[in-house]
């Protein structure tokens, strides 16, 4: 078991983002992390999202009775900006336009709700813009509105934050969209940035967002597992989101990836195997030994989050003299931040199958580490049962470690019964 401390868990997940993503903070070799350029997109709930305000002017009706925010002359817009509109008595949004001061047309996409309409990239800090929208109001004439607005000065306090996703890369069935912010988001603020936060799945397929870490992570997942195939479209849109502490989001992410052939792992303490399944069909059984009873392995459903055919574990500041050690790895597959692995560990293969006596990884032969480690996709799941530790939320990619019922509490916004789409 790697040495992982719960404290450094921001710093590394912001690391092995630097691995596995794009920005990292400093931490241990079993941090190594990277945060992808990638942005999430977080389907909420089937109510209506209200426009973002982000704490506007109000908006001013045009002479011809449609109003749209924001309002004319508005200074010190967010670049979070949207565009929305009312039209009295009721009617319907068909267009907007926005362009910058130059003529430069700014892409973007009505929410899928009509509540209002999202630009593709964040807006330019200090910029002035110009919304044009067009409408039928209730009474079947066409309507059009237009306002002049101004950006925000870029704030001096931002956040930090990542995501866990490669353009062009392919990961396993259980790979969840993740998204990681420092400081945590207030939780007053989840629901305004769960609503920036976009997935898009082709072929269709529901989904939610789960809060986790105290602010500090978001996972998107389906109900089940991913279909084989599917391509992940995300978008966090966290670029100039005020939030309640004085703080706003620092940059847009994005990224696009596939899904890969189904590929599954499955520990039994009782039994000390693996079961390991590829396509619903089981393909191959290995004898393991899991942690000791001092260091118990962790029972849940993980996923494979980095591998690395070498590394180093290095254990020697911890306080326990027992549980001190420096040893080179092979075929390592991370699973938890705590310091979980899938490894080689040839030192114990008389006894795998029969006897634990591991720091808490799952240890393998070497062939079996060797053979593991060619088969396997970050975001590939393995579940664990029957040791005595359970796995704690935020230790890894614990997504899956959860039933959808109780997944689905920990949205910011309602959830529609079976998950939502996208919200544009």
């Amino acid at each position: 078991m790697g040495r992982f401390t719960r404290g450094g868990a921001m710093a590394g997940a912001l690391v092995l983002a630097a691995s596995l993503a794009l920005a990292g903070c400093g931490g241990d070799q079993k941090k190594e992390v990277e945060f992808v350029g990638g942005t999430v997109a977080t389907p909420s709930a089937g109510a209506a999202t209200p426009a973002q305000s982000d704490g506007a002017s109000p908006s001013a009706p045009t002479a011809d009775g449609l109003t749209v925010s924001p309002a004319d002359g508005a200074k010190g817009r967010p670049v979070s900006t949207e565009i929305s509109a009312d039209l009295p008595g009721g009617g319907k949004v068909s267009s907007v336009t926005l362009t910058t001061g130059d003529g430069k047309q700014v892409g973007g996409k009505m929410r899928l709700d009509g509540s209002s309409w999202v630009p593709s990239s964040a807006l330019k800090y200090n910029t002035r813009y110009k919304a044009t929208v067009t409408g039928t109001g209730a009474d079947g004439q066409p309507r059009q509105g237009v306002s002049t607005f101004t950006t925000m000065a870029k704030p001096k306090s931002m956040i930090g934050s990542g995501l866990y996703l490669f353009d062009d890369r392919t990961y396993g069935v259980a790979m969840p969209v993740v998204a990681e912010f420092s400081p945590g988001i207030p939780k007053k603020d989840r629901a305004a940035v769960q609503k920036r936060m976009f997935v898009k799945t082709d072929p269709p397929q529901p989904g939610a967002w789960h809060w986790v870490s105290n602010g500090t992570q978001a996972y998107y997942r389906a109900p089940e597992y991913w279909q084989p195939g599917t391509t992940l479209s995300v978008r966090i849109a966290l670029a100039g989101i005020p939030l309640s502490n004085g703080r706003y989001g620092n940059v847009d992410r994005s990224a696009t990836a596939k899904i890969g052939r189904a590929f599954e792992m499955k520990v039994d303490n009782a039994t000390k195997q693996m079961e390991v399944f590829q396509g619903g069909q089981l393909i191959k059984t290995l004898p393991v030994s899991l942690g000791k009873k001092s260091t118990p392995s962790s029972s849940g459903t993980m996923v494979v989050m980095e591998k690395k055919e070498k590394t180093v574990f290095d254990t020697m500041d911890e306080p326990d003299p027992a549980n001190q050690y420096r040893t080179e790895i092979d075929f390592a597959q991370r699973l938890t931040w705590g310091g979980e692995y899938i490894h080689a560990a040839p030192w114990s293969e008389g006894v795998q199958g029969r006897r634990n006596v591991s720091h808490g990884c799952v240890n393998v032969s070497m062939a079996m580490g060797r053979w593991l480690f060619a088969q396997t996709k970050v975001g590939d799941p393995i579940t664990v049962k029957g040791t005595p530790r359970k796995l704690e939320p935020g230790n890894g990619w614990t997504a899956w470690s959860l039933t959808w019922a109780d997944f689905v509490k920990g949205s910011a916004v309602p959830v529609p019964q079976g998950g939502s789409g996208p919200l544009v």
